[in-house]
């Protein structure tokens, strides 16, 4: 029996939406929680993460003890040479020895810097893509004609390496850059690094964001509970109701994509971004909505993405936390450098000030799309996908001053309504595209199916009885199409500003009842489940 509970947890637990986690894990830990004194809750909170960890995980739980561990010990270190450093700094005899002090440890502490790096973004590396590396390499020796062929190690990952590893980084650089102090107290640091919600998709929350308010332990709010819960089940309908529904549809155009039209890969690329959004979107909700129960507040990983005007702002919209990450730790120490600003510099003189600085920052530009692309996953499709934004961007920059003087001469009011339209229209074309690459099973398979977008588009294709081939039906679009628009106008109304479960807080507790009931009803009418379905794994929790 107790085999069978563990196979089911392990097989389930990974998804949010399952009813393994809402209806017996999450019931347990928020009951213990509550029941339990100030001091004793932390402990119930590690205890519940590392239990949820090793469910999904098993023995490779090692590794989120390797990296706990890593980061308390390589955080005192770097905190005990600054300590060092201030006091022979103190008893230094003029400014040039002070000077030559102050060099000396920042170059230790880089050395500290680089270990953990190798430990953290190195483990990471060798893991995840020394099988990518090597087939290529035989690939490459292939073709010069030798039969030699090196062999394909295989590696288990646990489940959210990715995301522990980045979030383990910030933390170290974090105190390196003194922007925070190390942190002496271990499960302070057990317990931002662990945290069950965040610990499968994110969001990478940085140790000034989260640790303090989940060592904080707050009591359970009445508030928080009913907001906690109303946010799950916001992202539940997302995920359950429209992921799930069209992942039948997705599977089918990708997996057999060369057997249809251009308006078939048209369709399936426009349902496979709605799909990933939906999934990692409302797997964040539920992310959020978890840890408000527990009077945490996460920070957000979306915002309105597909109202964004260009690529740019709708990368600070789409999975916020790993683009702050970039821009943090890769944008700014490249283009900030010392070489970075003399080319600038020089290259104002010679471009001017618009152009000058785009040199050096289109170089960190560059390394922070290419490093996007490989943390995706280890394939040439997601590399692309990266270098693909990354060449959207830096046009972009480059071309704004002649779109902007275009735009006078042809007097088009660039903050009229129809020109923002338009701009979030163009903006989510070049989305889609994106996306069916990054789900293209190859990057060959990618352009293959951008030719037939390109070349064999027709509306011919869709013929009497033609969604049944996918699986769906036009009761399923519907479905989706009414999801979507309560979704939009949800949007729309956080685009201005109203929240609407703030705005529910403010109305007679049977309006708020009744609507919570409503939002249940409607997954559990609506929602893909049961016969015909199968359980969808959150998407994310593959990179």
């Amino acid at each position: 029996m107790e085999a069978i509970f563990k196979v089911g947890l392990v097989s389930k637990l990974t998804s949010y939406f399952s009813l393994q986690y809402l209806m017996l894990f999450l019931p347990i830990v928020v009951v213990l929680y509550w029941l339990m004194p100030r001091k004793a809750r932390r402990w119930v909170l590690l205890i519940a993460s590392y239990a949820f960890f090793w469910l999904i995980s098993g023995k490779l739980t090692v590794f989120l003890l390797i990296t706990t561990l890593s980061i308390y010990l390589f955080g005192l270190w770097l905190d005990k040479l600054n300590a060092k450093r201030k006091l022979a700094a103190k008893n230094a005899a003029d400014r040039a020895e002070k000077k030559a002090i102050k060099k000396a440890y920042q170059t230790k502490q880089r050395w500290v810097v680089f270990f953990a790096t190798a430990v953290h973004i190195g483990t990471l590396l060798v893991l995840k893509y020394t099988p990518f590396f090597l087939e290529n390499v035989n690939a490459v020796i292939k073709a010069c004609g030798s039969s030699f062929e090196i062999g394909i190690p295989k590696f288990l990952l646990p489940i959210g390496i990715s995301f522990f590893s980045m979030q383990a980084m910030s933390y170290i650089l974090d105190v390196y850059h003194g922007v925070i102090k190390a942190d002496r107290n271990y499960l302070r640091i057990s317990l931002y690094i662990s945290f069950f919600p965040q610990i499968v998709e994110g969001p990478i929350c940085k140790y000034a964001d989260t640790a303090e308010q989940i060592y904080e332990v707050k009591q359970i709010s009445y508030t928080n509970l009913m907001l906690g819960l109303e946010r799950i089940a916001y992202g539940l309908m997302k995920k359950i109701v429209v992921a799930d529904r069209l992942n039948i549809l997705v599977e089918t155009i990708y997996n057999d994509y060369s057997k249809f039209g251009g308006a078939t890969v048209a369709l399936g690329a426009v349902a496979y971004t709605i799909q990933l959004y939906m999934d990692f979107s409302g797997t964040m909700d539920a992310v959020c909505g978890t840890a408000q129960i527990f009077g945490i507040e996460m920070p957000e990983n979306f915002k309105r993405p597909f109202f964004s005007k260009s690529i740019s702002e709708f990368w600070k919209r789409w999975h916020i936390t790993l683009g702050a990450w970039f821009r943090d730790y890769i944008f700014y120490p490249i283009s900030m450098s010392k070489p970075m600003k003399n080319l600038t510099t020089s290259a104002r003189k010679k471009v001017g000030n618009h152009f000058g600085p785009l040199i050096a920052g289109s170089i960190a530009l560059f390394a922070v799309w290419f490093s996007n692309g490989l943390w995706h996953g280890a394939a040439w499709s997601y590399v692309f996908f990266g270098l693909y934004h990354f060449a959207l961007i830096l046009s972009g920059n480059i071309i704004t001053p002649f779109s902007k003087s275009l735009n006078e001469k042809l007097h088009i009011n660039e903050e009229s309504f129809a020109y923002k339209v338009m701009q979030m229209v163009r903006t989510t074309i070049f989305v889609i595209v994106g996306e069916m690459f990054f789900r293209a099973l190859t990057l060959t398979d990618g352009f293959a199916m951008f030719k037939k977008l390109v070349t064999e588009f027709s509306f011919a294709e869709w013929k009497a009885g033609y969604l049944k081939a996918f699986g769906v039906d036009i009761k399923d679009l519907v479905i989706v199409g009414v999801t979507l628009l309560i979704i939009f106008v949800v949007s729309i109304l956080n685009e201005k500003g109203i929240n609407i479960r703030n705005e529910l807080l403010k109305k007679n507790i049977l309006v708020r009842w009744l609507v919570f009931i409503a939002l249940i009803l409607f997954i559990l009418i609506f929602g893909a489940y049961g016969i015909g379905y199968e359980p969808v794994d959150p998407i994310y929790a593959n990179f």
